[in-house]
This record gives structure tokens, sequence and C-alpha cells, in this order.
């Protein structure tokens, strides 16, 4: 598959049409959702802290903001492409989203967000997309912005697909010059399918590097032989006429958990008829 920074730049590549059929992607969406979901457990925000404020980079349709959202954060999203922050408007979610070309920086004061993730952006500014754009200048300014919105001791995870190992030097080469520490966090670092880069910086200086999943293979073997053992055991569950397993972040597990919530004394939001919405594309 074409990498698509070689094909156009993201704000012409990602138009109303491609912008479009991206977030309706049913795969695409399950495989975004699930780098968001990575990229903020490796933020390790305590379950204590609410409402904190992050910021989302190469947000596009909201998909990874939605994350967020469900973690009881808020969020504001940048994109270069304002077709994708389009369709993020017509999904309704509930971060602010601003057009912005992340190699000039953030317009933000300094230390205004608590944590930021991005999902699949910053390869995007290892190309020269135009004539007096230097990557390695746009890198230094991207890093050095972000650095000073961050409140100091929060977290920066960047999911990222690097071209190749220089390509990786080169990102995090620059993350360090700028006052960053950490470094590079691979998960399943031998499989073709599975391998995600995720680069985690610290604000902070002797933080320690979160552990990288499936080192050895084995966490992705035993996920797969789980998700099989679930499909199996709702398959059993429907042909027995008993009750199907409630799925994680459903309707009936959200209003589960608030009501479990309540019983604990705890401030919770009443319920609505968008409670448990589904956050699919409206079209």
């Amino acid at each position: 598959m074409s990498r698509p920074e070689h094909i156009a730049p993201p704000e012409i590549f990602y138009d109303d049409v491609e912008s479009k059929k991206y977030s309706s992607n049913s795969r695409i969406i399950e495989i975004q959702t699930k780098m968001g979901e990575r990229a903020y457990e490796l933020l390790a925000i305590p379950p204590s802290c609410e409402g904190l404020l992050l910021l989302d980079i190469g947000c596009g349709s909201g998909i990874s903001g939605d994350v967020i959202t469900d973690a009881g954060h808020e969020w504001i999203g940048c994109d270069i492409s304002k077709d994708m922050l389009d369709v993020a408007l017509d999904r309704e979610v509930e971060g602010d989203v601003m057009v912005r070309d992340i190699g000039q920086g953030f317009p933000f004061r300094a230390g205004t967000f608590d944590g930021a993730i991005s999902i699949s952006a910053i390869q995007w500014l290892c190309n020269a997309e135009k004539s007096h754009h230097n990557p390695r200048k746009r890198l230094m300014v991207f890093f050095q912005s972000l650095f000073n919105v961050l409140a100091r001791g929060a977290k920066a995870i960047l999911q990222f697909y690097p071209e190749n190992a220089a390509q990786i030097e080169m990102i995090t080469t620059s993350a360090l010059r700028c006052g960053f520490s950490g470094g590079l966090l691979v998960d399943f670092p031998n499989s073709t399918k599975a391998k995600k880069y995720f680069l985690v910086l610290f604000t902070g200086q002797n933080m320690l590097m979160p552990k990288a999943m499936g080192v050895d293979g084995a966490e992705e073997e035993e996920e797969e032989e789980r998700n099989e053992v679930k499909n199996v055991n709702r398959r059993r569950d429907r042909r027995k006429g008993g009750k199907a397993t409630i799925v994680k972040k459903s309707k009936d597990w959200i209003k589960g958990k608030k009501e479990r919530q309540r019983k604990q004394g705890k401030e919770v939001k009443s319920d609505s008829k968008f409670t448990g919405r589904k956050r699919g594309p409206r079209f």
C-alpha cells in the first residue's frame, strides 16, 4: 500500500471524499480506536484524575478524541484537513477542533494542557510539502511548541508510522533537543501487522518508560485466543438461550457502570437519550 504522505499533502489527500471514506470504514475506525485507547493508556493518568484538558494532535474526524471523552476528560483537537474536521463536527464530537498546521506550532498559552496524544500524524512532518518546507526545522518548531504548551510533569504519546530508521532518528532526536525526555516504544516488535510505534515523551525528568506490549510475542497470541474464546462463548450463549455478555462501552454497560457509581455515592450525570449513543459518522 502506498504511503499517503507520498501521494499528496494531508490537506489535499484528505479531501471531502477521502475524509468521509476514512471515517466510515469500520476497520479503520476499529484500528484508530484501539490506537487511541493504547495512547491514552500510556499517558497513565490516575483514575482519580478527572476533567483534565488534553491535546489531540492530528485529530481528524475525532475518533481518538472519543477515547478521551469516554475517559472523562476535555480535549482540543487540531488537524490541517478542514474536511476531516467537518466530519468531526458532523459527528458532534464533544471536543473543540481547529484547523492547524502542526509544523507551525500551537497557538496556546504555556502549560495549557495536562497531556497530549497523536495518532498517525507526525510522520507527515518529515515530508517537504512546499518549497520552503524544511522537515527538520518543522519538527523542531512542532516539538518546541508542544513542550511549551504542556504542563510540567505532563506526557505526550505520539503514535506514528515511520518510513525507515533514519526517520525515526530524526523525529526522536528533534523531540529530545527540545527538552523532552523519554524515547521510542514499540508494541509487538516481532509482528509485521501488529507492530506499532509510540513516541513516549515526558516534560519532567527521571520518569520511567512504560512497558511495551508483545515483546516476546506471547501477549499477541493470548489476545487472539481471548478474542476467539469470547466469540465462541457468545455463540454458545445464544444457542442455549442464555443471556449474552454485555459489550464493554455499550448502552447497557454504561448504564450499569453509572448505577454502580450512584450506589457508591458518586455524582453521576443523569441518563438521557444520548447515553451510550454510537459515535459513528453521520452522512
